[in-house]
């Protein structure tokens, strides 16, 4: 770890003020430009419990999701997939896609998928299947809401380790449903992640943490970066605000203590700030020595079509400032980033060679984040050092 450079002092008394604040019992925040690296502990990792560590292990949730992609696009350099390959050849299960004439319809009220579903559909979201924000402010549950729920998927929520089940099973599952939308029209959250994580176990010929170890984290180093907690003494307890109250979500020894039975590439893994900061700086430094560098140009771009943004439903509203590119989000100054609904987040600001980390373990709420997570980004950039 190194400091000196300016910025360090405010950055210490952001993470310290958001404790005392009460927006987590504890944060890590850790910055890195040009060969310079700083991480910082403050709080505490459960209520009353040991001092947070540098190197705490956190729940990344959504920040999964880019990782999952550069898996994916590892295997898309091998020519083991193809970008536009249809995805029947190794998931048979999504061949013969039936689509809802209406997303809040009935599930046998469909007509026949235009076209297969596509290896970039998947990285890009716009495959048919997923969140869109109508589905949880409707007045009455749509039937597809219900029918996911029933079959245990957890596409349309936050990851479960202890009931998803395993990879083939989940796959059939979904397999049973029909699309929300047609193939390359419309952009919908997170379920593609899920997908692509089975479409890696079945391409590599092996389990998709097996996959994503050898092609990511083992070169990179992220020792510490899994589906779960090898250590728990080191995973900060999680929870959520209920009625002006932190509440216990997941205890150390709790659902990311032990292997699941499905590697969820949307939301599934745990992770460290220096493991984060390494995955960060490798798309950075061109994708050395895991990806190409006109791979990560494709990955750090906006992929969506003008057509695509403007059939984006509501409750997505941050893409009218922003584009999506294979896992992470594009903003139009260059910058990249996604966060974790379980309470991180991640930005690349290439302008400045800058990559951010900030980790607690309270879930965003209905006011959102903790605003640690942007108040962090806010003052490194304005400063424009680590």
């Amino acid at each position: 770890m190194t400091n000196g450079q300016r910025g360090i002092p405010r950055l210490d008394e952001i993470i310290e003020a958001a404790v005392a604040q009460g927006q987590a019992p504890g944060v890590v925040a850790a910055v890195a430009q040009g060969d310079a690296t700083y991480i910082k502990a403050a709080g505490s990792m459960a209520v009353g419990g040991a001092p947070m560590r540098e190197d705490t292990v956190f729940r990344i949730s959504s920040m999964t999701k880019p990782v999952t992609a550069a898996v994916i696009l590892g295997l898309v350099e091998d020519g083991v997939l193809g970008l536009d390959e249809p995805v029947d050849r190794h998931l048979p299960e999504l061949a013969g896609r039936r689509v809802l004439r209406r997303p809040d319809g009935p599930l046998d009220d469909t007509v026949p998928a235009e076209r297969p579903v596509t290896v970039r559909d998947l990285l890009t979201f716009t495959w048919g299947f997923g969140m869109q924000g109508a589905m949880f402010t409707a007045a009455e549950p749509w039937p597809i809401v219900g029918a996911v729920g029933e079959r245990e998927l957890h596409s349309f929520g936050p990851p479960e380790p202890e009931t998803t089940p395993e990879p083939d099973s989940w796959l059939r599952r979904l397999g049973e449903l029909p699309l929300l939308a047609q193939p390359g029209e419309r952009w919908l959250y997170s379920a593609g992640s899920q997908v692509l994580g089975v479409l890696a176990a079945r391409a590599g010929g092996a389990p998709f943490e097996d996959v994503m170890r050898e092609r990511i984290l083992a070169p990179l180093g992220m020792d510490d970066t899994a589906f779960y907690a090898a250590d728990p003494g080191r995973l900060a307890t999680a929870y959520e605000e209920r009625d002006g109250q932190l509440a216990v979500t997941d205890p150390p020894d709790g659902k990311w203590s032990r292997p699941p039975r499905f590697p969820d590439g949307a939301g599934g893994l745990v992770s460290t700030a220096a493991d984060l900061l390494a995955f960060g700086r490798m798309l950075l430094r061109g994708g050395g020595p895991v990806l190409k560098p006109q791979t990560v140009a494709e990955m750090t771009r906006d992929q969506l079509t003008d057509l695509q943004r403007a059939r984006v439903w509501p409750g997505f509203s941050f893409l009218g400032d922003r584009g999506w590119g294979y896992g992470v989000s594009v903003l139009a100054d260059g910058s990249y980033t996604w966060a974790g609904g379980l309470g991180t987040t991640w930005a690349n600001v290439p302008d400045q060679d800058l990559t951010v980390v900030v980790l607690t373990q309270r879930a965003a709420g209905p006011a959102g984040m903790p605003a640690v997570c942007d108040e962090v980004l806010a003052a490194v950039r304005v400063t424009g050092t680590a």
